[in-house]
C-alpha cells in the first residue's frame, strides 16, 4: 500500500495551509455553481402520474405532503427483483434525519418500479422511515421513471439508473426544476447538499439569487437549525 510521506509537524502545517487555499476556492466555486443551478428555468408538469405508497394510491402532488419542494430518489428496484439496488440502498442509508429538510419546506421520498408489495418488506428490513412509492404505469399512460430518465431502453431492455429529481409546488401547480444521475450523486446525502439541488436552496440570506427564502416564508440562516425533535412540522 502506498501511504502518505512522513514529515515534521511544521512541514505538515505548511502543506495543509497550501491545500486550504484550494479548498476555499472550491467552496466558492461550488457556491457559484449552486447559484447557477437555482437560476435554471423550470418545466410545468401536467402528466397524471400515479403511485402507490403506504396510504394507497397517490398522485405526484400527494408526494409533497403539503410542502413547497419535493426531492425524489430514483431508487433502482426492478419489478422482478427481490431486493433493491445495493448502491441505492447505501445512498439512502446516509440520508440524515428528514426533519431538517421538512423545516425548509422540503419532502424527500424514494420512487421505484417495483410493486409496493415488494418494496414494503425490503424497506422494513432496512429500517428506513423515508416515504417510498411504487411508480405505476399503464399502456399508453405517462411513465414517471421514463419521463424523468431514470429508466431507459438499452439493447431492447428497460434499464434503471440511480438519480435524484427536484420539484417545486406553487399551489396545485408542479414544476420540475432539476435532475442528476449516477456520478452526479457523489458527495450528496447531507441536508445542505440536498437543498443545494433545489430551486429554493438552503434559504439562507447569503444565497443568490436573493429573495427566495423570504418569498416562501422559510426560517432564514443557520441559527434556525434545531434539534430534530424540536421542529414544528
Amino acid at each position: 500500500m502506498s501511504l502518505p510521506e512522513i514529515v515534521s509537524r511544521a512541514a505538515w502545517r505548511a502543506a495543509r495551509e497550501e491545500l486550504l487555499v484550494e479548498e476555499k476556492a472550491l467552496t466558492r466555486a461550488r457556491d457559484a455553481l449552486n447559484a447557477e443551478r437555482r437560476r435554471l428555468p423550470m418545466v410545468e408538469i401536467d402528466a397524471e402520474y400515479l403511485f402507490e405508497g403506504g396510504d394507497g394510491k397517490a398522485v405526484l402532488l400527494d408526494l409533497f405532503e403539503g410542502r413547497r419542494q419535493l426531492i425524489v430518489q430514483h431508487f433502482m428496484f426492478a419489478p422482478e427483483w427481490e431486493a433493491g439496488c445495493r448502491s441505492c440502498s447505501a445512498f439512502l442509508d446516509q440520508i440524515g434525519h428528514t426533519a431538517h429538510l421538512k423545516a425548509r419546506d422540503t419532502t424527500f421520498v424514494a420512487v421505484s418500479r417495483a410493486p409496493f408489495t415488494r418494496i414494503l418488506p425490503f424497506k422494513a428490513r432496512m429500517g428506513w422511515t423515508v416515504p417510498w412509492y411504487s411508480a405505476l404505469s399503464s399502456p399508453g399512460g405517462p411513465d414517471f421513471n421514463e419521463d424523468f430518465e431514470a429508466t431507459r431502453e438499452h439493447h431492447g431492455e428497460r434499464v434503471d439508473r440511480p438519480g435524484l429529481s427536484c420539484f417545486l409546488r406553487d399551489g396545485d401547480r408542479i414544476f420540475h426544476t432539476y435532475s442528476t444521475y449516477e456520478r452526479g450523486l457523489d458527495g450528496l446525502g447531507s441536508t445542505t447538499s440536498l437543498l443545494d439541488l433545489t430551486a429554493l436552496g438552503r434559504q439562507e440570506p447569503w444565497e443568490e439569487p436573493k429573495g427566495r427564502a423570504s418569498a416562501y416564508g422559510a426560517p432564514a440562516g443557520s441559527e434556525a437549525v434545531r434539534y430534530h425533535d424540536e421542529y414544528d412540522d
